[in-house]
C-alpha cells in the first residue's frame, strides 16, 4: 500500500482535510483563521505531537499539528508532525499539509521528512481482514513556487525509504506459515528482477557443500528446507566509486526456541525473527531509486528454527563456513549460529565492511528497550556512519561496549566455543560470537530484537511489524565511506 503524493502551490478544494503546522511561538497561518488565543483557548498550544481537528460545514476540515519551538524545527520534527496529521486525520482518504515557514530545514530534506511521515502513518497491513478499512490513499504538499522542485525531490527520495519500509513491514506481518524460508527467496528473486539487483539463491545442497554447519544445524528440526539469498547492487558508472558494503541479515521465518523450547507468550511474535532479512531486502530494493554509489552485497539467512524429531541438541557441535566451531548450549540461541555462516560467506566477497542486523536477543530489549536497536562495532568509523543514518531516519541506535574480556565466557572444553556465555552482558557476549567470523573486516551489528515490533500505533510506527532499520541500513549505504583500517579498535 503507498500514498500517492504530489507537490503544489495551492491546497486543492477537493481535499477531505487541510493540515497546519503551527509551532510553540511565531504567527499562525492566516489560512487557518484562527488567532493563537483562540488555538491556546481550545487546548492548543503548539507542542510537538499536539493536534486539533476543525470540522468544517462545508468544505474540508482544518487540522492543526504542534511543531514546537520554531528554532528548533528539523527534519525528524516534521516527519512526526505529518505523522501526527495522518493519525488526527482518522478515516479521511486525502489530505493537504501546508508546509508553511521551514526554519532552517533544507526543503528537500523537508519534503523527504514528509513524506516518510505520511506514508509510514497511513500504512495498515490488511491482507487477512474480510473487510478493510479506509486508509489514506493521496496527500498534497502545498509550499511555495521557489521550494516546490526542491520539496518534490525531497519527496521522491522519502517515497522511496518509506517504501522500503513498507516492504519490510509487509513480510514481518505475514504469517510465518505462508511465508518459509523458500516462499521468501522466491519473493526476494522477483524483487531482485525488478530493481536492477543480481540474486543467488542457496539450498540445502548448496549449503552443505559450503560447509555452512550452522544454517544447517538450525534448520534440523524443519520441515521447511533452508534458503540462502545473495544480492548484489551494482551503481551505475564507476561500480567501486564509493566502496563496498555487505549487510548480512538474520532470516529466521519462525523461532519456536528448538528444543530449548520458548514459552508461548514468548513466542507469538516470533514470525518477526526474520526481520533483519526483510529489512536488508527492502533497503537494497531502493538503492538504484537512491541512486547509491556504492557497491553493495547482501546475504539472507533464511530458516525457520523447530523442534522436530532431528532438531538439533544441546551438546552438539557445529562447524562454520570458515572452519569454526561451536558447541550448543541453547538451541534458542540460533540467530548467532546462521549469521555466522553469513558473515564468513560475507566476508570471502572482499568488502571494505559488513554490518549486520537481526533480532538477536532479549537482553538487548532488557537493556534498551523497545524504542532503540543496539549496536556493537569493532570500528568507530563505521558505527559512527551507522549512528549517523540512525540519526538520519529517526531509528534509534545506541553504542555498546564490546568488552573482549566477556569472550572468555564463550570458552567450551570440546569446542572453539559455545553458543551461549552465561546470564549477564548476552548482547555482548552474542556479539564477541560474531566478530569470530569477519576476520580482520570492518563490522558493526545491529540488534533490533527491541523495535521490531509495536503494540501501538505512535507516531510514524504503527502496530505490528515496524520494518525498523530498512530505512537506516539503506541511508547507510548510500553515505557509505571505507573506514580505514587504522580504525578498527
Amino acid at each position: 500500500m503507498t500514498v500517492d503524493l504530489s507537490v503544489v502551490s495551492a491546497a486543492p478544494d477537493s481535499v477531505a482535510a487541510v493540515v497546519h503546522l503551527v509551532g510553540t511561538s511565531g504567527a499562525v497561518p492566516r489560512r487557518l483563521g484562527m488567532s493563537r488565543r483562540t488555538l491556546s483557548e481550545s487546548g492548543f498550544t503548539g507542542k510537538a505531537g499536539q493536534s486539533l481537528v476543525l470540522p468544517a460545514p462545508a468544505g474540508p476540515a482544518q487540522i492543526v499539528v504542534g511543531t514546537g519551538d520554531p528554532v528548533s524545527l528539523d527534519a525528524a520534527t516534521l516527519r512526526t508532525a505529518a505523522a501526527t496529521a495522518v493519525r488526527a486525520a482518522g478515516p479521511r482518504t486525502s489530505l493537504a499539509i501546508q508546509l508553511g515557514e521551514l526554519g532552517a530545514v533544507d526543503p528537500s530534506l523537508a519534503g523527504a521528512a514528509v513524506a516518510e511521515g505520511i506514508e509510514l502513518a497511513a500504512y495498515r497491513y490488511q491482507r487477512y481482514k474480510s473487510t478493510a478499512q479506509d486508509v489514506l490513499a493521496s496527500a498534497v504538499l502545498v509550499t511555495t513556487a521557489g521550494r516546490r522542485a526542491a520539496v518534490a525531490q525531497g519527496v521522491r527520495r522519502g517515497h522511496a525509504l518509506a517504501r522500503a519500509t513498507t516492504l519490510a513491514r509487509d513480510l514481518g506481518n505475514t504469517p510465518a506459515a505462508d511465508l518459509p524460508a523458500r516462499v521468501f527467496a522466491e519473493r526476494a528473486a522477483e524483487l531482485a528482477a525488478g530493481c536492477g539487483l543480481e540474486v543467488e539463491i542457496l539450498d540445502e545442497v548448496a549449503l552443505a557443500e559450503l560447509g555452512c554447519g550452522g544454517m544447517l544445524g538450525v534448520n534440523r528440526g524443519s520441515a521447511e528446507p533452508p534458503r540462502v539469498v545473495k544480492l548484489r547492487y551494482r551503481p551505475s558508472g564507476s561500480a567501486r566509486s564509493r566502496g563496498h558494503l555487505a549487510m548480512v541479515g538474520k532470516g529466521v521465518m519462525f523461532d519456536s526456541g528448538g528444543l530449548s523450547l520458548k514459552p508461548s507468550d514468548g513466542m507469538v511474535w516470533m514470525k518477526l525473527d526474520m526481520s533483519g532479512a526483510a529489512a536488508v531486502l527492502a533497503a537494497m530494493s531502493v538503492l538504484g531509486e537512491l541512486g547509491c554509489s556504492a557497491e553493495v552485497s547482501g546475504w539472507l539467512m533464511c530458516t525457520d528454527n523447530m523442534s522436530g524429531g532431528d532438531a538439533m541438541r544441546l551438546g552438539d557441535v557445529l562447524t562454520f563456513r570458515n572452519g569454526k566451531t561451536a558447541e550448543i548450549h541453547n538451541t534458542d540461541a540460533e540467530g548467532r549460529l546462521v549469521l555466522a555462516d553469513g558473515l564468513a560467506l560475507a566476508a570471502e566477497a572482499g568488502p571494505d565492511a559488513v554490518v549486520d542486523i537481526a533480532t538477536l536477543t532479549g537482553a538487548c530489549v532488557v537493556a534498551l528497550g523497545k524504542g532503540m536497536a543496539g549496536v556493537l562495532s569493532n570500528d568507530d568509523v563505521l558505527a559512527t556512519q551507522v549512528e549517523a543514518a540512525a540519526q538520519s531516519t529517526g531509528e534509534q541506535v545506541w553504542r555498546l561496549p564490546l568488552e573482549p574480556s566477556y569472550r572468555k565466557l564463550l570458552d567450551s572444553y570440546i569446542a572453539d566455543m559455545k553458543n551461549v556465555g552465561g546470564p549477564h552482558g548476552g548482547t555482548i557476549v552474542a556479539g564477541l560470537f560474531l566478530q569470530e567470523f569477519v576476520g580482520d573486516l570492518p563490522w558493526a551489528h545491529v540488534d533490533i530484537a527491541g523495535p521490531m515490533q509495536a503494540d501501538a500505533d505512535d507516531g510514524w510506527t504503527s502496530r505490528g511489524a515496524t520494518g525498523y532499520g530498512a530505512r537506516l541500513l539503506a541511508e547507510l549505504a548510500c553515505g557509505f565511506t571505507p573506514p580505514r583500517r587504522s580504525t578498527r579498535r
